[in-house]
């Protein structure tokens, strides 16, 4: 699929922004007053930044508000719900310890449990996707979930922590990979099924179904090469976890805490941006069997 600038900055900062208010909500770092409020806003212009990057990739942003009528069948629904729900709570929870240098227990733990249903719903919007198999599986929410956590606790210097979190996700990352590169064809679509002709051989297309572009080709058919991949994949699993980890176990040993965890920091968002394209540049739709392509 298309890998859109804006829809790459929403699941990657938004995912980064929840997953800080969820180690915030749980009361592991108890900031106060002016560093309550330096805090809450790092993660809000990420959350928020990245919900309002995602409006860019919509073919009628004036529309959004309709999105939300649509809950009882729509993952996009309930994700903006659980959004604004979480950032309604999280705001009265930071507003607590930002003038009143106290924290409000209750609230903090119905946001942090609101941000993880708030990633959760993002992740499920991919997950649901049949003509996508290789979305299509448990690994995308658990990616989704283990991403933000891993990235929440990263930025809020929860080092441990972080580190574990890592880990686990580079882990599911790995996996997913390899098992994802086979899902499309596991899944047995073809273009005899597509066409349902397949009793009587095998089905070619005689010529393309015409000769310029359009919105199917557009969204749904990208192609890169398996070099690329190899190559990005290795960036991003480097940049993404790797480098991070090796940064975080610095912090510990070396005088140079806040550079090595910044490092930590700006390594890990680029590293994710890269895994992000790639988890829309190989989404082989169904639909490019039409178009002879996968």
């Amino acid at each position: 699929m298309h890998p859109a600038p804006s829809v790459i900055i929403f699941t990657t900062f938004s995912g980064l922004g929840f997953g800080l208010l969820f180690w915030l909500g749980l009361g592991v770092i108890v900031p106060q007053y002016w560093g309550a409020f330096i805090w809450f806003t790092i993660a809000y212009l990420m959350a928020v930044g990245g919900l309002l990057a995602s409006t860019f990739h919509l073919g009628h942003p004036e529309r959004f508000l309709k999105a939300f009528s649509q809950w009882r069948s729509s993952w996009l629904s309930r994700e903006g719900i659980c959004a604004v729900a979480t950032l309604i709570i999280m705001a009265l929870y930071g507003a607590g310890l930002v003038f009143f240098g106290t924290r409000i227990a209750v609230l903090g733990v119905l946001g942090a449990m609101g941000a993880l249903a708030t990633v959760f719903t993002t992740a499920m919007i991919y997950t649901q996707m049949t003509t996508v198999p290789r979305w299509k599986h448990w690994t995308t929410p658990v990616l989704f979930l283990m991403l933000s956590l891993g990235g929440g606790a990263l930025f809020a210097g929860q080092v441990k922590l972080a580190m574990i979190l890592l880990v686990v996700a580079g882990a599911v990352q790995i996996f997913a990979w390899q098992t994802g590169d086979q899902r499309f064809s596991e899944a047995g679509s073809t273009l005899e099924t597509a066409t349902g002709l397949g009793n009587i051989g095998r089905v070619r297309a005689f010529e393309p179904p015409h000769t310029g572009t359009n919105y199917l080709l557009k969204e749904f058919v990208y192609d890169v090469g398996r070099r690329h991949v190899q190559k990005l994949r290795f960036i991003a699993l480097s940049l993404g976890f790797v480098v991070p980890i090796l940064a975080l176990a610095l912090v510990q040993i070396t005088p140079y805490t806040h550079i090595f965890a910044l490092f930590a920091v700006l390594s890990h968002v680029i590293g994710i941006l890269a895994l992000r394209w790639l988890f829309f540049a190989q989404a082989e739709h169904v639909v490019g069997l039409y178009y002879g392509k996968r």
